[in-house]
């Protein structure tokens, strides 16, 4: 047995790491367990192919709060975000591009060529989404109240969140249920009419998600997508200089910085429970070390249905984690490159020179039924025959990511779900990734030629590399039975659990999926409360 700590962190992703500076930072003794060699989590940079440093799982960062990047000093430590612009380059069969830049002026008369009702409509749709993700990007940092309340106490958290939107008008409220309610395309098809608008924005609503476009809840996550930012403008993107491993070594040398301790390759077995009580870990191997308490940034399955004795839980709060629906449907492909993609409908000016379109996010998903088709065949077990395809060039921004000349892309996919109705991830995986090449292709024929070595992360992939149950890349399906007081469960959505002094601060609690923090920042901000008690 090792010395006693006030909080062991189970798992050093970026949530369990802000977990950490934060409760260091209030002077407690730290120690956070890692069971890979690197910290990080899903927001790693990996040397997956000699010379190239990939960031292998998470690519873009934007929903990383502004506060906790303040709080933790992350710029001291070398966290450095490059804007992307343009934000949007999208591909049509018919050999049209849609590019949407940072200037709105400049998007403007981009959409103009397809649809001037949709440009004028354009610049009022941005304000309504603004609008919006500035009243709810607040929410992020409030602990969900418990519904129905359950004490006085909870009773007063209700009305003080309602308080909150005391000032909010009619159309504005029409806004909120809407966008918590409808799908994305719903939500869309009442600002813009040509498929080129409405595929480009409702790729935001269907990424990482459970759903195709035409599914309800889908507006939130394009809302989600959109809440947070780069350099102070809300909704824009960006590449850390470094890949995402940057942004988490920032994290973990602000801890350490505050004195956390950090082990990385060692196993948690199952966390130590006497009495209803967490007092530490038990190690694979065998070796306990005691605690005050205990966070798991591990997702609340594999917390609760590995981590956990099932006699140590209520039986009803045990159905329910076995009924958290956590399957995820992307896959992620991530490509070493002899020099850049040339699309056809973008001709470069040279082969080694960039285009303003290779430091966009471009995609491959013309129409919402294109989308809907895509979605149409996961239901069914099956990966897309026509999936989404979302391609990103980090090294076109940070060349010193690859070696001179060459170039690193990431390639998002949806869909591939997680649970197959014939064959298995292990035999598909490599045909499929063929099926995404094949598409790439249609439009950068040159791709084949310059692929010189690839990596195939499937969900059975993500599940088996980072712990994540069912590969979901957001610890948990994001729909709006899952979310807010609902996140994992009804009734257990304020990061503390059933087990006294075991706390969730991974994004299978409010608010949720991505590179945020503000799940690990308000875990422990519960757990600073509840020592003073």
């Amino acid at each position: 047995m090792t010395n006693r700590y006030d909080a062991i962190i189970i798992g050093a992703g970026h949530n369990g790491l802000v977990s950490a500076a934060v409760l260091a930072g209030r002077g407690l003794r730290v120690l956070v367990l890692e069971r890979r060699a690197l910290v990080g989590g899903a927001c790693v940079t990996e040397e997956v192919f000699p010379g190239f440093r990939v960031s292998t799982a998470a690519y873009l960062v934007s929903l990383l709060q502004q506060r906790i990047v303040d709080e933790l000093e992350l710029h001291r430590f070398g966290y450095h975000v490059d804007p992307k612009d343009p934000a949007f380059f999208s591909l049509y069969p018919d050999g049209r591009t849609l590019t949407m830049w940072q200037d709105q002026q400049r998007t403007v008369e981009e959409i103009a060529r397809f649809s001037t009702k949709d440009a004028t409509a354009y610049p009022r749709y941005c304000e309504h989404v603004d609008r919006l993700a500035r009243l709810v990007e607040p929410l992020l940092f409030v602990t969900p109240p418990d519904v129905p309340p359950g004490s006085l106490t909870d009773f007063l958290d209700t009305l003080k969140l309602a308080g909150r939107f005391r000032n909010v008008d009619r159309a504005t409220w029409n806004g909120l249920v809407k966008i918590f309610s409808q799908s994305a395309h719903e939500f869309l098809s009442e600002w813009f009419e040509s498929e080129a608008m409405l595929a480009t924005l409702a790729t935001d609503g269907v990424i990482g998600a459970n759903g195709g476009p035409m599914s309800p809840g889908t507006a939130y996550v394009l809302l989600h997508h959109y809440m947070g930012g780069v350099g102070g403008v809300r909704g824009l993107w960006g590449f850390a200089r470094g890949g995402m491993g940057a942004v988490t070594q920032a994290m973990a040398d602000c801890a350490r910085s505050r004195g956390t301790e950090i082990r990385s390759e060692v196993s948690v077995e199952c966390v130590l429970v006497r009495s209803g009580e967490a007092q530490g870990v038990v190690l694979a191997g065998g070796e306990e070390i005691r605690s005050r308490c205990v966070l798991s940034n591990a997702d609340p399955k594999r917390t609760f249905l590995a981590m956990v004795e099932p006699g140590d839980l209520d039986p009803e709060f045990r159905r329910a984690i076995e009924n958290y629906r956590s399957e995820g449907t992307s896959l992620k492909i991530n490509l070493a490159l002899d020099g850049l993609p040339h699309f056809s409908a973008a001709p470069s000016a040279s082969a080694q020179a960039a285009g303003p379109h290779h430091g966009a996010t471009m995609h491959i998903c013309p129409t919402i039924e294109y989308m809907e088709r895509a979605w149409d065949d996961a239901k069914y077990g099956r990966p897309s025959e026509r999936p989404i395809i979302e391609m990103t060039l980090p090294t076109v921004y940070d060349p010193s990511l690859a070696p001179p000349g060459k170039h690193i892309m990431g390639v998002f996919v949806q869909y591939a779900p997680y649970t197959l109705r014939e064959g298995t991830w292990d035999d598909l995986r490599e045909s499929f990734a063929d099926r995404v090449i094949d598409c790439i292709a249609e439009h950068a024929p040159n791709i084949r030629d310059i692929v010189l070595h690839r990596q195939v992360l499937t969900p059975l992939d993500i599940e088996r590399i980072y712990g994540i149950t069912g590969g979901n890349i957001f610890h948990g399906a994001m729909s709006p039975d899952q979310m807010f007081f609902s996140r994992p469960v009804m009734g257990w959505a304020r990061y503390a659990t059933p087990i006294r002094g075991l706390y969730l601060c991974g994004s299978g609690t409010h608010p949720g999926g991505g590179v945020i923090g503000a799940a690990g920042y308000n875990a422990a901000n519960r757990v600073l409360k509840d020592l003073r008690r």
